[in-house]
């Protein structure tokens, strides 16, 4: 008599995680999202199908294998989980808390074509925590050899490739113009969001594979990229310095005082720990009415700023709807707990002057959504007759950045015409032996995406020097099978009896 397959059942929504109490996280800049317990892990972990064709390594910037490091925690094997991870991503406990899942892993998840979508991210995040919590770090042997690579830039592209080219064994610097490493990770992302400890453990085990980190060393202007590789002994250099120069909206009123960029109000708050005065002694201007430009994360992390600085009203102002804001549904949907009031379709065309040289309120005008534009988006016009003004003392520019113009003034990269470095499909630059990647080269975009342009690019770099590349090497979305830890037919037998509830 056959056997009876056991059938199992899929929870239609994904496993909870524990927040704080908005009304108390308001007032706090500690963690909102207090990550999964092991009982959680677990639960979620029983959501993935193993599906034989693992669309979830698609979605992924840098082929992380989703479901082997998955079913490692449904066996318990943390430790195999976090092997598996860092494999391709040494920075698991900041990718799991700040990469939108929801449009890359978790976008191409099979489970959610009809349900909620594995929690890929939180339980990434639950592996780095627990290998942070345990000590955990994955060094493999390093055979060393004769070649030194400098980094310029220690954000998640610099750190991505000096990971990859210590374990290649060259003796590796990255140059940091600040006085802590991390770059964006470090400046723009406050502690709320990810703690300044995770980050530095992470910085702490790339330490251990022996990368050197000099920081206040502002590249540009105390030597340049051409030094590096002519008089410093550099045998190939990355230049990974991201695009945090601020863009501002040029409309009257702009200079006024109380005008500030969400890079400087951030990079204030968090690096520069304004927000523990008088323990640190950095000014920040705190205003009573704060109004917030733009929709994106980083909009998201000003206006939540902003609520636990003391802000008696904080406004987030956007020239499209909700449906078209650039930052992650939960980001909006926090800061909405919080007290943030959204003005969607609303657009900024003067802030107002109190008579003195301080800013009293912004001028905005109504606007409707038009035909698609180039980004596919549909257009925001202007509706007639519709201008109103409301008061703030403190207005913030949230609209995005661009690359910072000192590379192009003091090298001889050459720059695309949006003063971006130009780079071929191998990420090298016009200058021989060195490589970009990651904002500097492609404009804003996501941490796990700089990760996976820091780790294409010391591909490169090592195909430049001549090192051949290890058993481990990436192989990541564009191509390579070497991830698979388990047999497809097991998997495809899984696939096969599983049902949703």
């Amino acid at each position: 008599m056959a056997k009876k397959k056991t059938i199992r059942t899929i929870p239609q929504e994904r496993t909870p995680m524990r927040e704080q109490d908005a009304k108390i996280r308001a007032k706090n800049f500690e963690e909102v999202a207090c990550g999964y317990s092991l009982e959680d892990a677990l639960r979620e972990s029983d959501r993935c199908l193993m599906c034989p064709d693992e669309p979830c390594i698609s979605g992924c910037p840098v082929g992380i294998n989703i479901p082997g490091f998955i079913q490692k925690i449904g066996e318990k094997n943390f430790r195999g989980a976090y092997d598996i991870l860092t494999n391709t991503n040494l920075l698991p406990s900041i990718c799991g808390r700040v990469c939108p899942q929801e449009n890359q892993c978790e976008g191409k998840c099979t489970v959610g074509e009809s349900l909620e979508a594995v929690a890929i991210g939180r339980l990434e995040r639950f592996v780095g925590d627990t290998a942070i919590k345990e000590g955990w770090v994955n060094i493999p042997y390093i055979e060393p050899n004769r070649f030194r690579v400098g980094i310029v830039g220690s954000g998640p592209a610099g750190m991505a490739c000096a990971a990859d080219m210590a374990k290649a064994g060259c003796d590796v610097t990255v140059y940091e113009a600040f006085h802590q490493p991390g770059g964006v990770l470090k400046y723009g992302i406050p502690d709320f969001r990810l703690p300044n400890a995770v980050i530095d453990a992470e910085i702490n085990n790339l330490k251990k594979f022996g990368v050197k980190f000099e920081c206040n060393t502002l590249v540009g202007r105390l030597f340049t990229i051409e030094q590096m590789i002519d008089e410093m002994g550099f045998h190939a250099v990355f230049v990974g310095v991201g695009a945090g120069y601020p863009t501002m909206l040029n409309i009257p009123g702009d200079s006024l005082n109380g005008v500030l960029s969400a890079n400087e109000l951030l990079t204030r708050c968090n690096l520069m720990r304004a927000r523990d005065f008088p323990n640190f002694d950095t000014p920040l201007p705190i205003g009573k009415r704060v109004a917030v430009v733009g929709a994106g994360n980083t909009a998201m992390d000003a206006v939540r700023v902003s609520i636990r600085l003391g802000a008696e009203k904080v406004y987030c102002i956007y020239r499209r709807s909700r449906t078209e804001a650039p930052a992650r549904a939960e980001e909006v949907h926090h800061a909405e707990q919080e007290g943030v009031e959204y003005h969607w379709l609303t657009n900024p065309v003067a802030v107002l002057d109190d008579g003195k040289g301080s800013v009293r309120g912004m001028r905005c005008v109504r606007m409707e959504l038009g035909e698609p534009d180039d980004s596919g988006r549909r257009r925001p016009v202007p509706v007639a007759g519709s201008e109103f003004d409301f008061e703030a003392d403190l207005i913030v520019y949230a609209i995005g950045t661009n690359a910072n113009p000192i590379m192009g003034q003091t090298s001889k990269l050459k720059l695309n015409k949006w003063g971006y470095i130009g780079a071929d499909e191998n990420l090298a630059t016009s200058v021989a032996g060195v490589f970009a990647g990651g904002d500097i080269v492609t404009g804003a975009a996501t941490v796990i995406e700089a990760m996976g342009a820091g780790r294409k690019a010391a591909r490169s770099m090592k195909a430049y020097l001549g090192i051949r590349d290890s058993a481990l090497a990436y192989s990541g979305a564009d191509g390579g099978n070497a991830h698979t830890l388990f047999g497809i037919a097991t998997r495809e037998r899984n696939f096969a009896r599983v049902r949703v509830a």
